[in-house]
């Protein structure tokens, strides 16, 4: 925050104040609009721009942190007068990006209406722009900072599905559009979806969508639709999309077969079709169209000319990819949760991989992190690449730091081509780029692949592609070098060479007689005032005379004595200023020459430019391979210099093999600072511990294990080595998750029921080569609803679903579920507690972070609530209701029981049991009561005249008299 003497430093501008009235009564006519209902307005004023109303306030909380640069219009103070804030250019900048992308804020941004001047009352609106959409002001707030993704803006039709009339089952007909606007590429899909849309949230996140257009419901609410629109907004909102509501007539599908003609190119056409509509496979789809129609009149594609044949059309395939919802993004880090930015890189997956020289390498490392191949083929020839340059580590480097490091985003510079706005620079920008191309090819080319087959992949997915770039390129790079001054590059300059055309040459000659001239009036002057021309008389462009001379006060006599050869033009600090009749001419005439020779430029600048734009396609395929690469090359330079070697997965076939990783760690956290990992095994059989339920203390290390080995697949998945010793994966088809707990109690959702919510998404999607994560489920209820639920859903995915399930959970009840299905298998994370009661002292818990079979015995609760330094009372309190409440806690002063006495009276018990089972006359293990419509009441009664019976031997045996006890 700038301070200016102790004071807040506002934009220092002022509203004039005989606007005052006049504007106040015109802002109040507008339609309410507030940062609170996602939108933001600013008005431009010239030099300056100003917020007012709501958000004024917003803006003096976000920008200024303070309400004292808030000014009140119209008189009076707070609540009285209109709130309104100023912004010089830089900061109102500044805020606008932050409000379209971190805050994911709608912007409108006024400008005066023609002829008002500084005191402008009424403005129209000048540029809208959303989180999704920002082409109308990108050359103005992004111009040089990189967009680490794409913003997708889509459209989503909600239909009912055929498939669901008279059936119990609900599902809904999704139709859904996207665009991509860095890449002029429609997207549609269409699908069939539960009632909780859960393909709907996989493709958002799949596809990083910042914004989405849907109906609008009815006033009432009441319609099937409308309960839709809520459900489907919960999952955007889930999310993170922005919703904005379209009338239900904007989905129609009247023009768009029309609209999607003009707007692909030539090359996304069908050549021979007399109808070119119905040749588009993509409008054939039943819903799709209609929310294309949508985005299309959203976006206002067919309002900008530039946009006429430059697009291209894609349906989208769900299944391509691995299913991720919003709750696994969280789960496994991948990406920065918002409000965090700027936090350290490492703590999210896609921060640690991205080692990314390119902002197009970047983007498409964010896109492979939410769509995890499920093609084994596909995923096979990313790790053979990613293994080549894991190899060799000499022309990683080299690539990474002499080519890659020099790459522009070609993507921005093609946009800016397609508009028409491109300047010399960025011709040149990609000039040096194709310089490199050359040196890139040779240093691919010399690679030491440890097989033919990493030679044939090189070949056929950079070199093959590169070399023909580089023949397309050739004649560009000819034409800069004919046209530019490349010697002035050196300065910064781009401009033209006089030689490239007859008229600039014929200028630039003009020019330099006009600075001949000037030398020789210069060296005359000197000789006829006798002072020295370097020291004392100077000869100055001045943007006030032009070319004049200049001479010291002292030195300003002889001029003064002789005003028929010198005219004076005036005296300042610095000295007096005068010339001469030839020395005015000359200065006119190098006026209107460089004029002529500026417009002519331009011209010519035009010609170039347009010349350049012509080799946009090239550019955009050559992007998207520079963009592979520099994520293939940046895979490798992460695995090499992990704290530990990352290894090369063994990747299966889906549905077949198990799970097995040796010595896994979690990648983000085994590179932070002061930490040492401790690794641990993992191994998931099919069909024999394919279910795992983990126990331990709390901050043991339970979610650490069984987040690693989500993020681990999902690296699989994307091409990248694993940080294991040695590594088995199947490859899932989706990674569902389940951790941690998050209310929104200002949408209604409490902690619990956030939690259900996620359950059911994994109920309802999860398959039998799915991978669910599932931390502490049942937390937010009471202990025994808490367990029910955590028993039922670990029952049926583990003998219904039987996907691959790691379950961490505080409930060691429910690890007796190994004893009814067979291939659940219980861990637990070990706790060593030393034994110091014979000091008089509390024992002391070390957790070891190793994973070991079997069951942890007993709860740490109470002595997590030491190490958070817990007054001595609450512990002693705690331990004492404790003790109470529970079993595990025995009174310590009993003695340990003798084994034979506890067989003893595990004997006398079941041989109670075993007679209480055949009371009704029956002998044998698997008998039951004769009478199988007993009451409860007789059942009960006829235990008690067991006990009864076998009273005498009960009492004998001190365990099975605490038995009957709990009874």
């Amino acid at each position: 925050m700038a301070l200016m003497y102790g004071k807040e430093k506002d934009a220092e501008h002022e509203i004039d104040n005989s606007s005052h009235p006049g504007f106040c009564s015109w802002f109040a006519k507008l339609p309410s609009k507030s940062p609170e209902t996602g939108t933001v307005r600013l008005f431009f004023r010239t030099e300056y721009y100003s917020a007012h109303g709501p958000d004024a306030l917003f803006v003096a909380q976000h920008v200024f942190r303070t309400n004292s640069v808030i000014k009140y219009l119209g008189g009076g103070g707070p609540g009285k007068g209109l709130p309104s804030v100023t912004l010089n250019e830089t900061l109102a900048k500044g805020f606008l990006r932050e409000a379209l992308t971190s805050k994911q804020l709608k912007v409108e941004i006024w400008k005066p209406k023609p002829g008002q001047g500084k005191k402008a009352v009424e403005f129209v609106l000048d540029k809208e722009a959303s989180p999704g959409n920002l082409s109308a002001v990108e050359d103005m707030l992004f111009v040089n900072t990189d967009i680490v993704s794409a913003p997708i803006v889509m459209a989503i039709k909600v239909a009912s599905s055929p498939a669901a009339q008279g059936s119990a089952t609900k599902t809904k007909a999704i139709g859904v559009a996207y665009v991509d606007s860095s890449t002029r590429e429609l997207g549609v899909a269409d699908f069939v979806d539960n009632d909780i849309f859960s393909n709907t949230e996989t493709l958002i996140i799949q596809l990083s969508v910042k914004e989405a257009i849907v109906q609008t419901g009815t006033a009432s609410g009441t319609t099937e639709r409308d309960f839709d629109l809520k459900k489907l907004k919960e999952v955007l909102d889930r999310c993170g999309v922005v919703v904005t509501e379209r009338k239900p007539s904007e989905f129609s599908t009247k023009s768009i077969s029309e609209d999607v003609v003009r707007l692909l190119n030539a090359s996304s056409m069908p050549s021979s079709s007399t109808d070119p509509a119905a040749s588009i496979s993509e409008l054939s789809l039943p819903s799709a169209p209609a929310a294309l129609a949508a985005l299309v009149m959203y976006l206002s594609l067919m309002t900008d000319p530039s946009n006429h044949g430059a697009w291209s059309i894609r349906t989208h395939d769900l299944s391509q990819y691995m299913r991720l919802d919003a709750s696994a993004l969280r789960a496994l880090n991948l990406t920065e949760a918002p409000g965090n930015i700027g936090s350290n890189k490492n703590t999210t997956l896609f921060g640690l991989l991205n080692k990314c020289k390119t902002a197009q390498g970047s983007r498409l490392l964010g896109s492979w992190l939410k769509q995890p191949l499920v093609n084994r083929h596909e995923i096979l020839k990313r790790q053979r690449l990613v293994e080549t340059f894991f190899e060799d580590a000499n022309t990683r480097r080299t690539i990474q730091d002499e080519y890659l490091k020099y790459m522009p985003d070609m993507h921005r510079i093609s946009k800016r081509f397609q508009k028409s706005i491109a300047s010399l620079e960025d011709v040149v920008r990609v000039y040096q780029a194709v310089l490199k191309l050359e040196g890139l090819i040779k240093a691919l080319d010399e690679i030491e692949a440890s097989s033919e087959e990493q030679k044939t992949l090189l070949q056929e997915t950079y070199l093959a592609q590169f070399r023909e770039y580089e023949g397309s390129l050739s004649k560009y790079s000819e034409m800069v070098q004919q046209t530019l001054d490349l010697d002035e590059l050196e300065n910064h300059n781009f401009v033209i060479k006089p030689d490239y055309d007859e008229r600039l040459q014929a200028l630039a000659d003009r020019l330099s007689n006009i600075r001949d001239g000037l030398d020789a009036e210069h060296r005359k002057a000197g000789k006829l005032l006798s002072l020295d021309l370097d020291k004392k008389l100077h000869l100055e462009n001045s943007q006030q005379y032009g070319y004049c001379f200049r001479v010291s006060k002292g030195d300003s006599r002889a001029v003064t004595s002789d005003k028929n050869k010198w005219r004076e033009l005036g005296t300042q600090k610095n000295g007096t200023y005068f010339t001469t009749p030839t020395l005015k001419d000359l200065s006119t005439e190098y006026i209107e020459v460089t004029e002529q020779y500026t417009r002519t430029q331009s011209g010519l600048v035009k010609e170039v430019v347009n010349i350049a734009s012509t080799y946009t396609p090239v550019l955009e395929a050559w992007n998207n391979v520079i963009a592979h690469l520099d994520v293939i090359v940046s895979f490798a330079h992460v695995a090499v210099n992990a704290p530990e070697t990352y290894v090369k997965p063994e990747i299966l076939e889906k549905g077949s093999g198990s799970l097995v990783l040796q010595e896994a760690r979690h990648p983000c956290l085994e590179v932070q600072d002061d930490v040492s990992f401790i690794p641990n095994d993992v191994e998931m059989i099919k069909d024999s511990s394919e279910f795992q339920i983990i126990t331990g203390p709390n901050m043991g290390g339970k979610s650490t294990y069984i987040r690693q080995v989500g993020v681990i697949a999902l690296m699989a998945q994307t091409g990248s080595f694993v940080p294991c010793a040695l590594a088995r994966i199947p490859i899932f088809d989706s990674i569902l998750c389940r951790v941690g707990a998050g209310d929104s109690q200002l949408k209604g959702i409490s902690t619990f029921m956030a939690e259900m919510l996620e359950t059911a998404t994994i109920l309802r999607s999860a398959s039998k080569d799915s991978l669910i994560i599932i931390d502490e489920l049942g937390r937010g209820t009471s202990t025994y609803d808490g367990f029910g639920l955590a028993w039922a859903i670990s029952e049926h995915i583990a003998s219904e679903i039987h996907a691959f399930c790691m379950f961490a959970t505080h409930f060691h009840e429910l690890t007796a579920l190994d004893q009814q299905i067979k291939h659940v298998k219980n861990l637990h994370v070990v706790a060593h507690v030393s034994n110091a009661e014979d000091r008089g002292q509390d024992r002391d818990i070390t957790l070891l972070y190793k994973v070991e079979p079997g069951v942890c015995d007993q709860s740490f609760g109470i002595h997590v609530a030491e190490l958070a330094n817990f007054p001595e009372s609450v512990v002693k309190l705690a331990r004492k209701k404790a003790e109470a409440l529970e079993d595990f806690a025995r009174d310590k002063s009993e003695p340990e029981l003798p084994d034979d006495v506890v067989e003893e009276g595990a004997k006398i018990i079941e041989d109670m049991l075993r007679l209480w089972a055949s009371s009704g006359g029956h002998d044998g293990e698997d008998v039951v009561m004769e009478d199988e419509d007993a009451s409860p009441e007789d059942q009960l009664a006829e235990l008690r005249r067991c006990v009864e019976q076998f009273r005498p031997r009960i009492e004998s045996n001190a365990w099975a008299q605490g038995i009957i006890a709990a009874l």
